[in-house]
This record gives structure tokens, C-alpha cells and sequence, in this order.
């Protein structure tokens, strides 16, 4: 690899596409034909300008992953997604559909892929602190949900559970409200901890508990006021899709209905899906608190879950009061079996706050390891690249790695828009996502990632979170995070989009002097995961006989928790009597483990229930 860390030569010229904004107008061929030759011979496809032409709803060849020929329709926009449409009796499984099963469960790029290290997934310690017994379950198949719930998940592949899974189905299935901690590096399968068993535990129920429904067979104008019985609030446009994707499997062949509500699309197009009925919506903060604003549109009141994903970044100055209103909202549910399902990656003092005013006294709590402890998949290189230099070396580090699904990640909007052009015009297939970009324009980019099309991905930080793409082998941070902007966390969020379920991944990191701040956590985080120290951080690097430190509030949370449980007022909010933490190493226990709560007491086995 070249040497990169001199600055004789001055940047290269950047080579701006005609129109600007990344490649959604990109006119022509590179312009640079020695390089895109180059980008050939190493394996590299060629770049796609994007065709906002080919959105039109209608059925394109090839299904996700191009292994096909069958018909599958592309959609213009998220919430143009098929979904099922069943308005059998009460507790019927709906009829088989044979085209929209192909489009749900056809494509590979949303099937579990499960890697070759798929056993560390499986030895996360798992800190579960309540007064409740909660047996961890190992497969789906042990869990006690719903049959048609059951048959989704084995046609994603889903079987054996996650560690945050096998904690958070049963305790959510025995109707508590849950706090999960868990780090959205590595895969953790939060999206199908509070979708399975909410979903599961209303399926069969949706006519009985659910709102009206329109008659758009007799009456296709028929239009009614959407009243979900799962509300998902999420902090980012792409992570509502990719859970709308998920709750569209899950959903197959019941009677639940989902939406999804998000900033960007068409608003009056979103409306007309909600009017058309909603059993499970999923939104975004700003546009659900606009339609909250209408009662004649959507109402909260028939509310049975409240899921809040990435709590902690929606807890955020910018996001609190939308967070708030939204939560007073849910709040207002008639149902007393109303139950508050959040999930985080700390339990700082503003979450505990949050549990004090909304969640049940005695919820339940469940930690899945320590923030660095979930990337020893990734093969993590820091090098030295000066900052006039990054552009070359990106391009070397490209052509001198396998091709293969790429995320890179830079510090700006405009920084993602030079770096997309300067590849894209020495013949790299990228294609790139920020703030700024119109949401088809943002639909369209991760949808070209994921399919492969455009397997080189440009992003700030706003796709560090949640975004769950199989087959990410390389994430590429061109600029690190800022620590002062809570780069810790952000570093191993991004990083953490690649080495996920097991699977083996690289992640390279270009740093110089304006990065020191962030030398002491990389050289720690280097060191936990047996990682080569390069030469200018092992001045970094702490001594081998003294414990890490993280300067993260891990242990503070756990003490602070068992403290609270020894009294009775806690920040908490509950009287916590003889509440107990439990750690085990979840790929030792099983349903009938001797643990410390008993074991193979089978007093609250959600297993045995009646469908």
C-alpha cells in the first residue's frame, strides 16, 4: 500500500461532475479513463448514474439480490411498499399471496446471515436486572410466539436468538416494559426484540383490538382515521425504513396493517396509506407529531406498544421536546395493558428521568455488553494519512483492496459530495447519502448499496446508526468522528456496520494530528481487541498491567441500578424491593438452565401459551 503520510503533492484536481450533488446527475463516463481502466482490472464494476426515470411502481426483472429473473416491482417510495392486505374473520391466518411472498422473502439482502464467528454473538455478557423471573429463551421455536409469527421468521432465516433477543422476547411476552441497552454494533437484532413478540402477541387479535377498517373492495375512496396498536418512533428516515422492511415480513399472511410516517416523502400520499388503516406505525419524531396534530387522522388511544429505537440520540437537545410530546400522546392510551418498550445504547441520567415518568415501576432492564466489547470481528487498521493526501490514498486503498460492499464515512455534507465525485469520476460505482439530498434521492442511494449495484457507499454520520446492510465488508472512515460531538460512541457505531452477525469485516481508519483527541480511546479499544498498535499511537496505549478505561458510564449504570434496587426511591422512579442482576453468558443457558433465577422453574413460561 502506498505511503501516504507526505505532502508534496498538492490535491488533485476534484473533478466536479456537471450539477453537482454526488452522482444523482451524473451525465456521463468517468472523466478520468486511466483510473476508471484501472478500477477494471482490479474487479471494480462500472459506475451507474442514477435513473429517477425507472421509478415508476412497475415490475423491473431480477429480484434483490439479481440471482432471479423473476418479476419483482421496485417502489418509488418506502411507503409504496407492498404489503399484505387481509381483512379475513377475526383469528384466521390469512391465505397464502405467492407474488408478495417472492417480494418479501425472495431477495436475500433482509435474510439473516449468520458468520463463521457467529459463537461470540453468543458468549455477549447479558446483564439483566429486574423482580421479575425472566428465563432467556435460545430459539424462536422455544419462545411461545405466534405460529404465523414463527413461519415469517424461519423464511428470514431467523432461528437461534440474539443475546438482546432472548431477554427481551420473553420479559416483553409476559407484559412488562423493557429498557434495552444494547450497541447496534455487530448486529444485535434489536429490530426483532420489540417487533417479534409485540407482533406475535397481537396477531390473531388485530380485528378485535384494532380500529375500523375501510371496505375498499365495495368502496375504493373509503377512507377512516388511523389508530395503531404499535407505535415505533425511531430518530432517522433510513433506520423507520428499514423497520417498516421488517415489520412488512413480519406482518405476512395476519391481519396487522403496516405504515410508515417520515419527513422527505410525499406527505399527502402518507396520509392516504394511514386513512386506509394502521395497525403498526412507524415514524419519525417531526412528521408523526404533524400528524398527531390532526385527531381526524391518527389517533393514539387504541395504543398497546410504544417502541422507542436509539432513545439516547433522540434524548438529544434537537429531538427532546418532539420526544416528549410524543410520549404525553402515547400516554394518553385507554388500554392498561399499555407497554413501554425503549431501547439505548446508556442509561444515563436523562433515560432514567424518562423511565420515571413513563415506564412501569418495576420494568425491566436488560444490558448487553460493554460498548467496545462487540467489534472482535472487525479487523480495525488506523493509518496515518495527512490531510491533503486522503483522497489518494482512498482511491489506492480501493484499488488495493477486494472489491467489495464499502461504507465510507466523512466529516461533512460537502465532504461526502468531493469524495463521491472524485471517485465516481476516476471510475469507482459509488454512491452516496447526506442531510441535504432529497429522500428519493436517499431511498435510492441505500437501495443501490444494497442490492450491490453501487456497492461503494459516501455517508456522514447520519447512517452510523441502525443501518443494518448485509455483506458490508469494509467501512472506511476518510475522516474520523469528533470527540467532542461524541466520536466514541460514533466510531464504533460506525465501524460497527460491517463484522455484523458473526461475520468477518475490516474496518481502516485514516488519522493524523487533528485526531489526537481520539488517540487514548483508539489505542484502548486496539488493545481489548487484540489489535495491532501502529507506531504513533503506542505512546497512547495504556500499561498492560493496569485495567481499561473506557471513560464510558457502563460500570456507573450497573452500580447505580443495584443501589437504586436496595432502596425504596430510586431515579428509576419504583420501589424496587428485592430487585436482582443477573450476568450469565447467554450461549450457556438455556430454557431449562440451572440459573440463578431457578431455572427450570416453569411457573412463567411463555412457551405454553394457547394460540
Amino acid at each position: 500500500m502506498a505511503d501516504w503520510d507526505n505532502s508534496a503533492t498538492p490535491e488533485t484536481d476534484l473533478g466536479l461532475r456537471e450539477a453537482g450533488n454526488g452522482n444523482a446527475a451524473a451525465p456521463g463516463p468517468p472523466r478520468d479513463a486511466e483510473a476508471a481502466a484501472r478500477a477494471r482490472e482490479k474487479g471494480w464494476s462500472e459506475p451507474q448514474p442514477l435513473d429517477y426515470n425507472r421509478h415508476a411502481n412497475v415490475a423491473t426483472r431480477g429480484n434483490a439480490d439479481t440471482s432471479s429473473n423473476t418479476l419483482v416491482e421496485v417502489p418509488k417510495w418506502a411507503h409504496d411498499a407492498a404489503k399484505y392486505e387481509y381483512r379475513g374473520e377475526a383469528g384466521i391466518l390469512g391465505p397464502v399471496m405467492a407474488d408478495l411472498e417472492l417480494q418479501l422473502f425472495g431477495g436475500t439482502e433482509m435474510r439473516l446471515k449468520k458468520g463463521v464467528r457467529w459463537d461470540l454473538q453468543q458468549k455477549i455478557q447479558a446483564i439483566v436486572e429486574s423482580v421479575h423471573k425472566i428465563s432467556p429463551v435460545m430459539s424462536l421455536e422455544d419462545a411461545g410466539i405466534h405460529p404465523a409469527m414463527l413461519e415469517n421468521c424461519k423464511k428470514l432465516g431467523y432461528n437461534d436468538t440474539t443475546p438482546i433477543q432472548a431477554y427481551t422476547i420473553p420479559a416483553v411476552l409476559l407484559g412488562h416494559d423493557v429498557i434495552g441497552i444494547a450497541q447496534t454494533a455487530k448486529g444485535s437484532g434489536k429490530t426483532g426484540a420489540f417487533l417479534i413478540p409485540a407482533l406475535s402477541k397481537l396477531m390473531g387479535k388485530a380485528k378485535k383490538l384494532g380500529g375500523p377498517r375501510p371496505d375498499l373492495s365495495t368502496d375504493p375512496g373509503a377512507r377512516v382515521r388511523a389508530e395503531p396498536l404499535i407505535l415505533v418512533v425511531a430518530p432517522t428516515r433510513e433506520l423507520c425504513i428499514q423497520i417498516f422492511d421488517e415489520a412488512r415480513r413480519l406482518c405476512y399472511r395476519s391481519m396487522l396493517r403496516p405504515c410508515i410516517a417520515y419527513g422527505g416523502g410525499p406527505i399527502r400520499e402518507q396520509r392516504d396509506d394511514l386513512r386506509k388503516g394502521c395497525d403498526v406505525l412507524i415514524a419519525t419524531p417531526g412528521r408523526l407529531r404533524d400528524f398527531m396534530k390532526d385527531p381526524s387522522l391518527l389517533a393514539l388511544h387504541r395504543l398497546r406498544f410504544t417502541v422507542i429505537d436509539e432513545a439516547d440520540e433522540m434524548l438529544h437537545e434537537d429531538w427532546a421536546e418532539d420526544l416528549q410530546e410524543i410520549l404525553a400522546g402515547a400516554d394518553a392510551s385507554q388500554d392498561s395493558q399499555h407497554q413501554y418498550l425503549l431501547f439505548s445504547a446508556t442509561f444515563d441520567k436523562r433515560m432514567r428521568t424518562l423511565a420515571k415518568r413513563y415506564l412501569a415501576q418495576n420494568y425491566v432492564r436488560i444490558r448487553i455488553g460493554r460498548i467496545g466489547s462487540t467489534v472482535s470481528t472487525i479487523t480495525q487498521r488506523i493509518v496515518w494519512v495527512d490531510g491533503n493526501k486522503k483522497k489518494d490514498a482512498l482511491y489506492d486503498l480501493l484499488l488495493d483492496s477486494p472489491p467489495a460492499r464499502t461504507l465510507i464515512f466523512v466529516k461533512s455534507k460537502k465532504m461526502v459530495d468531493i469524495v463521491d465525485d472524485y471517485l465516481y469520476n476516476r471510475g469507482l460505482p459509488t454512491t452516496s447519502i447526506h442531510a441535504d439530498r432529497t429522500q428519493l434521492e436517499r431511498e435510492d442511494a441505500i437501495r443501490s448499496f444494497r442490492i450491490g449495484k453501487c456497492p461503494i457507499l459516501i455517508t456522514t454520520g447520519v447512517s452510523a446508526r441502525g443501518l443494518d446492510i448485509n455483506n458490508v465488508m469494509h467501512v472506511i472512515n476518510y475522516d474520523l468522528p469528533s470527540i467532542e460531538y461524541n466520536g466514541k460512541d460514533e466510531y464504533i457505531h460506525r465501524i460497527g456496520r460491517t463484522g455484523r452477525l458473526g461475520n468477518i469485516g475490516a474496518a481502516t481508519s485514516f488519522y493524523n494530528e487533528a485526531d489526537e483527541a481520539l488517540a487514548p480511546f483508539l489505542a484502548a479499544l486496539l488493545v481489548e481487541n487484540d489489535q495491532a498498535i501502529p507506531d504513533f499511537l503506542e505512546e497512547y496505549a495504556p500499561p498492560a498491567d493496569q485495567p481499561l478505561n473506557f471513560d464510558d458510564d457502563s460500570a456507573d449504570e450497573v452500580d447505580d441500578f443495584g443501589a437504586e434496587n436496595n432502596t425504596n426511591t430510586d431515579d428509576a422512579g419504583g420501589t424496587w424491593g428485592n430487585g436482582s442482576a443477573d450476568v450469565v453468558e447467554v450461549a450457556k443457558v438455556g430454557p431449562a438452565a440451572d440459573t440463578a433465577w431457578g431455572g427450570t422453574d416453569t411457573s412463567n413460561d411463555v412457551g405454553g401459551a394457547s394460540w
